[in-house]
């Protein structure tokens, strides 16, 4: 059709609009199948594992003989039973795919038992009997550092001179604090489904955040090539980091049972055993010395932060990395020690959350801050903002990286502005001063978190894009969807980069015969990654139909636009499926893949510096709350953010992220807590002892606002990162929390605290930490 011809409207573009998540209506219709949702093959056996009862013990026998006289087991699977490797191929090569020869933790999976029904399986599990002579266990922190305890060498980064700041500074303090672990608490637990295929092959259906790490622990385990196995996630039910390894485990357990019995084998941990078996998020304990002038500016800083990593390293030595990289927050560090401490204890093995360290890190120089506040009886917000990076000599971390996009001086003023700080601080002063039970606490936070994979290989990824000829879009890559919304935001980028409405956008399961090889659904860079992979896949086609229409018009394959469904050159407007079947008759490749890996990163992991980030993500938060002092309840009682998630590819799924992100970070800090018993089991380990934040914690005022700015890096589309750094804006929670307390202490002592007095708040702050806090129970 000849341009005057045509009188069709292109649709608008998809980027920047709050379209909903593209499997959302399947999900609340209960249509979109999850791993044990899927249809069973013919002869599938059901597994139960058999957990360790002992925290630290040599195992002497297993009788298997009850369990075995059931009815409907068929049998047992053990550790002579791998066929291939009998440790995951893990970097340390410390953990073995079942127990033998010692146990290490409660809860570690010894074998499996294979029913023909789910409760049979775990009913004849509970029937194994275990002999296992017990060994001392190191359950703490403090006892891993009096023993020296470590899963990996500890870590030191030193920069300038902190003693000699600390030994001429004004004013001086020195704490230490503990802030608790954290349950991932995913809908969907853990889950894998193992079929033997023709001719040695294998494929797995695995909730899994990293399928290619699930494809080669299985290989390794069945003692095959990787082109044999292979692994397929559809959606998850929420990881939040833990599947990224530990799905793994599962999968593992269930291939090798298959292997065994020649069957397909599924295995599906109920909730309890979930707790039980897997990872959290690692507790950390610290100790600080700090040194600052009479305006809060810190002049030197010695912290010492040690990780509970369980039993064996897993990802702990990546996760206390980034503790690391994460403790200056959005400070300048002149003169500073840091020693990082990677504990090896008798629990659990510790894995990657949400943040993955980067809370842990950021908590610890807020605290500090508070502290300095505090004791100088100086706004906090005021002692914040002089000691954030500024230009020049100021502005390099640590690790020697240049902070070269920080926003914070023009986004935090501006929070200040729109949640009224200053006046609420007033008010709150007035509330407390007459209020002798209820007191009230406010809170500014900010954060500055780094992204890409700190671990420089991981920053790769790849992509499939496939045009059919009736104009259809089908798009593969290697991230993986957990309800974050990457597969809308993919399909979105796609979109505008073919021309074409987005209904026209299909993203499938991610598969690792389809795209081999691909990084972890991790670091927040699942968009940054998976999207420009995928745009260059399509602006490889795009450009193909590009020349192709060219040749037809006499043109420039520049001139060539596509548009909402439209193609248009200078001489003729065609619709999109008029383009794809002409381009095919004439044998134009419509299918193309894309690569992308991130520029600029560097770093020496064996001294921490370089520059392990593409860009940072900025934010702040500003929380009030409220203590009753009598019974150490609290309550969150509004919430304002800002944040920076650059140009936003979806605001709808950009904001949900941003509040999930608070709310679980506000869980962590408030009733999230793990208590493990003086044998090592875990006490808390069902939802009737382990409270998750639900609606009824969300205040009615939650406030959520972006920051006007694109990204500044040429990252895709202006976007940012916003899986993980909402996550730490939470710590505004504690730190309100801190005050409250401060309050109520401060009227009872009838005046301010005494030099160096400090708030110690134990992190989760349970009511029962709460009255610790206020002096009014005992440990």
């Amino acid at each position: 059709m000849k341009r005057d011809d045509i009188a069709l409207q292109p649709e608008a573009p998809a980027v920047g609009r709050p379209h909903p998540h593209e499997s959302a209506r399947a999900q609340v219709a209960g249509s979109a199948p999850y791993v044990d949702d899927l249809p069973e093959f013919k002869g599938t056996l059901y597994a139960a594992p058999i957990l360790s009862p002992v925290a630290h013990g040599t195992l002497d026998g297993v009788d298997t003989g009850a369990a075995l006289a059931l009815p409907g087991v068929h049998g047992v699977v053990l550790a002579e039973d791998v066929p291939g490797l009998a440790v995951f191929p893990t970097a340390a090569r410390d953990e073995a795919v079942f127990a033998h020869g010692t146990v290490q933790y409660v809860g570690q999976v010894i074998g499996l038992v294979l029913a023909d029904s789910v409760m049979g399986a775990r009913r004849a599990a509970r029937a194994v009997q275990l002999s296992i002579t017990p060994l001392p266990a190191i359950l703490s922190v403090q006892d891993a550092l009096a023993a020296q305890s470590w899963v990996l060498p500890p870590v030191h980064v030193r920069r300038g001179d902190a003693a000699g700041a600390l030994a001429t500074a004004p004013h001086r303090l020195q704490g230490r604090f503990e802030v608790g672990g954290q349950e991932h608490f995913y809908l969907e637990g853990q889950i894998a489904y193992a079929l033997p295929l023709e001719q040695g092959q294998w494929w797995i259906h695995s909730s899994t955040q990293h399928p290619g790490e699930v494809q080669h622990w299985v290989a390794h385990a069945l003692g095959v090539d990787s082109h044999a196995v292979r692994i397929e996630c559809r959606r998850m039910g929420g990881g939040f980091g833990g599947k990224e390894t530990q799905a793994g485990h599962l999968a593992v357990w269930a291939a090798v049972a298959a292997h065994k019995f020649g069957r397909p084998v599924k295995l599906r941990l109920d909730r309890d055993d979930d707790f039980v078996v897997t990872g959290k998020r690692h507790p950390f304990a610290y100790e600080y010395d700090v040194g600052f002038d009479a305006s809060g500016r810190i002049a030197g800083l010695k912290l010492m932060m040690a990780a509970n990593c369980g039993h064996s390293a897993d990802l702990s030595g990546a996760v206390a990395d980034r503790a690391v990289f994460h403790c200056d927050n959005a400070y300048f560090l002149e003169h500073v020690e840091i020693a990082s401490y990677r504990c090896k204890t008798n629990l659990q093995s510790h894995t990657a959350f949400r943040g993955f360290g980067g809370p842990q890190g950021v908590i610890a120089i807020e605290a500090i801050l508070g502290d300095i506040a505090r004791h100088l009886g100086l706004d906090a917000l005021d002692v914040r903002m002089r000691n954030l990076y500024g230009l020049g000599e100021r502005d390099v971390t640590h690790y020697q990286m240049r902070v070269e996009d920080n926003i914070l001086h023009e986004l935090l003023p501006q929070l200040e502005r729109q949640a009224h700080y200053r006046q609420r601080q007033a008010a709150i002063a007035q509330w407390n001063a007459t209020s002798p039970v209820l007191k009230r606490g406010l809170a500014v936070t900010p954060v500055k978190f780094g992204i890409s994979f700190t671990a420089t290989l991981f920053n790769q990824a790849g992509a499939l894009v496939n045009v059919f000829t009736d104009g259809s879009v089908q798009v593969n890559h290697g991230g993986t969807e957990m309800g974050q919304g990457l597969h809308t935001k993919v399909a979105q980028i796609v979109a505008d980069e073919l021309g074409v409405p987005l209904a026209r956008v299909l993203v499938t399961a991610s598969d690792t015969s389809k795209v081999p090889n691909a990084s972890a659904t991790a670091a927040s860079s699942g968009t940054d990654l998976n999207g420009r992979a995928a745009q260059y896949a399509a602006r490889t086609i795009r450009d193909n139909l590009a020349a192709f229409v060219a040749g037809l018009d006499g043109c420039g394959a520049g001139a060539v636009q596509f548009e909402g469904g439209l193609v248009t050159s200078p001489k003729v407007v065609r619709r999109w499926e008029e383009v794809v079947v002409a381009a095919y008759a004439n044998r134009i490749q419509l299918w193309s893949d894309g690569f992308y890996r991130t520029p600029k990163i560097h770093y020496d992991k064996t001294t921490l510096t370089g520059r392990p980030f593409f860009y940072f993500a900025y934010g702040a938060a500003c929380t009030e709350v409220a203590i009753d002092t009598t019974t150490g309840e609290s309550r969150v009682l509004a919430i304002d953010i800002l944040h920076d998630v650059g140009r936003s590819i979806n605001p709808a799924i950009d904001i949900g992220q941003i509040e999930g992100g608070f709310v679980q970070g506000m869980g962590w800090l408030t009733t999230e807590e793990l208590v493990w018993d003086e044998r090592g089991r875990l006490a808390t380990h069902a939802p009737s002892t382990y409270k998750i934040p639900a609606t009824g914690d969300v205040p009615e005022h939650f406030q959520v606002r972006l920051w006007h700015e694109a990204n500044r890096e040429d990252n895709v589309g202006g976007s940012k990162a916003v899986g993980e750094p909402p996550f730490m804006l939470a710590v505004s929670v504690y730190e309100a929390l801190r005050n409250a307390i401060a309050a109520a202490r401060d009227g009872a002592s009838g005046g301010r605290f005494a030099p160096g007095e400090r708030i110690e708040l134990r992190a989760p702050a349970t009511a029962e930490n709460v009255l610790r806090a206020l002096g009014r129970l005992e440990d």
